[in-house]
């Protein structure tokens, strides 16, 4: 009877008839409530396919985390439940608000990165100010479970049957989703692929939900996908699908080039180093970059061979900064040189960073992992800073941010610079954002009397938030964007682009005082659009009209302009960041192989493609929306059968490669 007491007294919160079945259902309907709050928000679209699949797996999940807590003591139940139920809540909040601000979710690897971070921690309350609402959304759960969950978590149930149900559930709930998975067809890539033969954290977010995300990221860090066999020959090039125009004089076309022109590659017999290799995927590699049709030479090539080179990388720069009144030397620049149409700034996972790391190597980013950072221990052959350093160039490089954020210290002396940057050296005054401006004055004397001379710019003035309270670059051209009948946020962004049209027009004065600058060409593109601006702010850049947050929100401006050209030269082609280190290595005349580079020669003959980081593209012939799985013809484009799949797999062939060339250090393998 001692023990029959003792046994009433500790059972004396598990009251028959408590309601225990809310222990068994919260997980599994919590974690699809957040899923779908972050489906609503981030996509704008709840029935889709990615329901099907995302609702499978998070059930899978929600039921296995029931049965964690049902193996648990009744008194730890409630307590664990709290636990893991606020760990994955605060998950769901933190790529709520990443993907407010970056428009891409956080990677495992990028959260050793939060340090940085948080010297942005404005921009960070910002995007918490602005997702508000879901994020609010996305706390219900766990007040439900904190209100009602404890006196559930104690009550008394039939534990071996509950056990043996919620089991039965996970086991059942993951079989069809991977069943469901395995089965799917239809449109340009497949949620099969998706899932098993890549990771791109958007798609995987948008198919199979935030959670599945998370389990998928473990895997890519653990066991990186290897490209399979079939996919190691590119696919066919069609021809070409706009035509770049001839030079505007004869004289601009070095003599010596033959009328047939030659391919733009190096020596390097990519069968013999693939015989010559037990490594398998060394092998695949060789065999890859041999199968890619190089682009050719063209009446441009080497038409700008020994000028000075300054390349610049603009904080969010876009063509909505271009303005023959506010910006009249960015105007200038944009309009008498060469004169792209159609150009893309795609925004990748690591935003700035990433962005560099495009347009400095012409390799698509590892998803993931900091790319510029990581290459910084990589053989970086055909970095404008070492190739021209190799021509005897005097290479140098600056940022007027603190000169170790994204690691820069380790990155680009690599890419082959003598690197300057707030905290060595660089010393603009330590503002937020600092000025490019103060960064011209200071650093143009340094290198315009060694010819040639090749230098690079990370600028920083255009950095969000846009506001004139907390940016003081906004603030301090507040005056000169006082009339515009706009927002604050969209008249802030433009005072903060004026800063570098003053830069810009500064740099100009100093190349002509010097004699320099009919011998520089200058090229300029962003590192992303202004993600920092909502939609509404966009539009009323945009001349009211709202912009397409698919495609258009990344065409921008690339500036390409020399001192001594008399004519501009438009080009119509689909190009983007990607192509930038390709044309000019071409237009320098400097020794490359157009293989081993993602991007192409925008003057050449070969077709353009734009590359975004859900893996959508843009060709002359149409759009791939990879998030919804549909290729739109150009208008009056004759498109072949099959096109839309073909370009779809060499697009994914030009991420893995890209993260192999990274990850295996490839262009060490080849000239080391």
């Amino acid at each position: 009877m001692k023990d029959k007491g003792r046994h009433i007294r500790l059972s004396g919160d598990e009251k028959a008839g408590a309601p225990y079945w809310l222990l068994l259902l919260w997980f599994p309907l919590s974690l699809l409530w957040q899923e779908l709050v972050v489906k609503v928000y981030c996509f704008g679209r709840l029935f889709d396919r990615g329901l099907l699949y995302t609702s499978l797996f998070t059930l899978a999940l929600g039921c296995l985390f029931s049965l964690l807590c049902l193996l648990l003591p009744p008194r730890r139940r409630w307590l664990a439940a709290m636990i893991l139920g606020g760990v994955t809540t605060l998950w769901y909040m933190v790529q709520t608000v990443y993907y407010t601000i970056f428009k891409t979710f956080l990677v495992l690897y990028s959260v050793s990165g939060a340090g940085q971070a948080m010297q942005f921690w404005k921009d960070i309350l910002s995007g918490i100010r602005t997702a508000a609402i879901p994020l609010l959304l996305l706390l219900v759960p766990i007040g439900i479970l904190g209100i009602f969950g404890r006196r559930a978590a104690r009550a008394a149930l039939p534990k071996k049957p509950a056990r043996i149900l919620t089991g039965s559930l996970t086991a059942g709930f993951l079989a069809a989703a991977l069943t469901a998975v395995g089965l799917s067809s239809g449109g340009v890539i497949t949620p099969k692929y998706l899932y098993f033969d890549t990771f791109v954290p958007n798609l995987a977010v948008s198919n199979f939900g935030v959670m599945t995300t998370l389990r998928l990221d473990v895997r890519q860090m653990l066991f990186p996908h290897t490209p399979s066999a079939e996919h190691t020959q590119a696919p066919p090039v069609p021809p070409a699908e706009s035509a770049v125009p001839a030079p505007p004089d004869s004289s601009s076309v070095p003599e010596e080039l033959p009328l047939v022109y030659g391919d733009n590659v190096m020596d390097i017999d990519f069968a013999a180093l693939a015989a010559g290799t037990d490594d398998s995927t060394l092998a695949a590699m060789h065999r890859y970059f041999g199968s890619r049709t190089p682009t050719k030479q063209n009446a441009y090539t080497g038409r700008f061979a020994g000028k000075n080179l300054i390349l610049i990388t603009a904080e969010g720069f876009s063509r909505w900064a271009v303005d023959p009144e506010l910006t009249p030397t960015l105007y200038k620049l944009a309009n008498t040189g060469f004169v792209f149409k159609d150009f893309y700034n795609p925004l990748w996972g690591v935003s700035t960073s990433d962005g560099e790391y495009v347009a400095c190597t012409s390799l698509l980013p590892k998803t993931g992992v900091w790319s510029m950072f990581r290459s910084s221990e990589n053989n970086m052959y055909f970095c404008l800073g070492n190739q021209l350093k190799r021509q005897g160039y005097a290479t140098r490089a600056y940022h007027d941010h603190t000169y170790t954020y994204y690691n820069r210290d380790a990155s680009h002396p690599n890419m082959g610079y003598d690197y300057k940057g707030l905290g060595n050296g660089l010393e603009v005054r330590p503002t937020w954002p600092e000025s490019d401006l103060e960064m011209m004055e200071l650093t143009v004397p340094e290198y315009v009397g060694d010819t040639p001379f090749h230098t690079y710019y990370m600028t920083v003035s255009g950095h969000m938030n846009y506001t004139f309270l907390g940016n003081y670059i906004a603030y301090k051209n507040k005056d000169r964007v006082a009339h515009l009948q706009m927002g604050e946020n969209a008249r802030a962004y433009l005072a903060c682009q004026i800063e570098l049209d003053l830069a810009l027009e500064n740099l100009l004065s100093q190349l002509e005082a010097a004699g320099q600058l009919e011998n520089t060409v200058i090229a300029l593109s962003a590192d992303h659009y202004p993600y920092g601006l909502e939609p509404e702010s966009l539009a009323e850049l945009n001349g009211g009209q709202p912009v397409d947050m698919t495609f258009d929100v990344y065409r921008s401006t690339f500036i390409l302009w020399s001192g001594d050209m008399q004519e501009p030269v438009v080009v119509e082609k689909p190009c983007s960041s990607l192509d930038i280190l390709p044309t000019l290595s071409n237009l320098f005349g400097l020794p490359y192989d157009s293989r081993l580079l993602m991007g192409r020669d925008i003057l050449s003959d070969a077709p353009g493609l734009v590359v975004f980081a859900d893996h959508s593209f843009i060709t002359g012939l149409g759009r791939y929306d990879a998030s919804r799985d549909s290729f739109t013809p150009a208008d009056g484009a004759d498109v072949p059968a099959g096109y839309a799949l073909e370009r779809a797999l060499e697009v994914n062939d030009m991420f893995d490669y890209s993260r192999l060339v990274l990850e295996r250090d490839y262009y060490g393998v080849l000239f080391d």
